[in-house]
């Protein structure tokens, strides 16, 4: 019997239950990623029941990155549990503030996800890692909890829509951009309990770095996860990595997708993600007619703040100055990449346009820390989301785009490109 790519994976990892479409079933974890929001309070709740052994330490990534450094008395205890946990628990892999970051992009980094793996943790863009073939995907505390002490997990069954993306992108358009796309046509909602495998021409061009939105966004829609076939590039780029175990795995040729969407990208426009849900797309043309006036550019998240972000908005940047009462934060998403963005001249470049610098940290993005937006403000952020209050006031407002197009509207100190 023909299966998708996701279905191949659920049946490698099945411990019970049929894997039929509304049915849950029982799955083996192969990695579980942590960070200090959602862990401690499943720690807690295993401790109630005096639980202290974990399921497998190799197989447990752990890293603070929400609230970094805590900004508070509550963060820090967050962050204390969570180191304390780590240390009692012999778990290895851990990155403490030093040789922290936004946890999706540190695990893509360190070379703990490969193809054909399950990867769950308590955070919604966990998703992100079907960029290598992965089933990847966010769950409750209470999940996270019986993973922690088991190493399974439940599921319901999902089905998968196939998204084709045709075409080449012209100059100045980006990944972002196609995904904002996307997300356009599907809506917040319309892929709501699915699966979304991404192929096409676009895919096959852009390296694994790139394809990251694509799966990072994949939850805009409403999706479990957003998982992309492995080529060869995956195969490199997780051989790099020192990732050497794991199974490549694809979609049969006649396997049944509940629908296939095609979206050409060949005249694409940069896209701008309108207050104040990510589906809210319009072109930039349509943005720049009203010279919507911004008060903060934010670059960074765990959708673009990896290197190649950071070079594309440099590249704006340089000898230019950001508009006055513009404010633009820069946030690289590890501590590799903001060692690497600083030994190439990247922060001069951000620093003497008059940008400010933070250590990684998914804060600003939530609306946490370091980059909130008071009552009326507006920004341009290369984030994936700008619902109501995401990045602090519920009276702000949130624009999403593609690095360049932060970086040029910081500069004009309007939404522009």
């Amino acid at each position: 019997m023909s299966q998708t790519l996701v279905e191949k994976i659920i049946a490698k990892n099945l411990v019970s239950g049929e894997p039929r479409e509304g049915e849950f079933v029982k799955i083996r974890v192969d990695r579980l990623l942590c960070h200090e929001v959602t862990t401690p309070p499943a720690l807690e709740m295993l401790e109630k029941r005096g639980i202290t052994k974990v399921f497998d330490p190799a197989k447990i990534v752990v890293t603070p990155d929400h609230f970094v450094p805590a900004k508070d008395e509550k963060s820090a205890g967050l962050a204390k549990k969570l180191d304390e946990w780590v240390r009692s628990a012999g778990i290895k892999n851990y990155y403490p503030i030093g040789r922290h970051g936004v946890c999706h992009t540190i695990f893509l980094e360190q070379g703990h996800v490969g193809p054909g793996m399950v990867v769950i943790a308590g955070d919604s863009h966990t998703c992100t890692h079907g960029v290598v073939g992965a089933l990847a995907f966010g769950v409750g505390t209470t999940d996270v909890a019986a993973a922690i002490a088991t190493g399974e997990v439940w599921l319901e069954a999902p089905r998968t829509i196939r998204v084709i993306l045709k075409g080449k992108l012209q100059p100045g358009v980006f990944a972002k951009d196609a995904m904002l796309e996307v997300v356009r046509i599907l809506g917040v909602d319309g892929a709501t309990d699915r699966v979304i495998e991404f192929s096409g021409e676009l895919i096959d061009a852009l390296e694994v770095e790139d394809r990251v939105v694509f799966s990072n966004m994949a939850v805009e829609t409403g999706a479990t996860c957003g998982i992309i076939p492995p080529d060869e590039k995956t195969i490199e780029y997780v051989k790099a990595r020192g990732l050497t175990d794991f199974e490549i795995l694809k979609s049969d040729d006649d396997a049944e997708f509940e629908k296939t969407v095609e979206i050409d990208v060949s005249d694409l426009e940069p896209q701008v993600a309108f207050p104040h849900l990510p589906s809210n797309v319009k072109p930039i043309s349509f943005a720049k007619k009203d010279k919507i006036k911004i008060d903060q550019a934010y670059l960074g998240s765990c959708t673009n703040g990896r290197i190649q972000d950071l070079r594309e908005a440099a590249a704006v940047l340089k000898g230019r100055k950001i508009a006055d009462g513009v404010r633009m934060i820069v946030v690289p998403a590890t501590t590799e990449i903001w060692r690497q963005a600083d030994a190439e001249g990247l922060f001069k470049i951000f620093t003497d346009a008059g940008a400010t610098i933070s250590t990684p940290t998914c804060g600003a993005c939530l609306g946490g820390h370091m980059g909130v937006l008071a009552a009326g403000e507006k920004a341009i952020a290369s984030t994936n989301r700008n619902f109501v209050g995401r990045m602090g006031s519920k009276e702000s407002e949130v624009y999403l785009a593609s690095p360049r197009i932060v970086a040029t509207s910081a500069v004009a100190g309007f939404i522009s490109d």
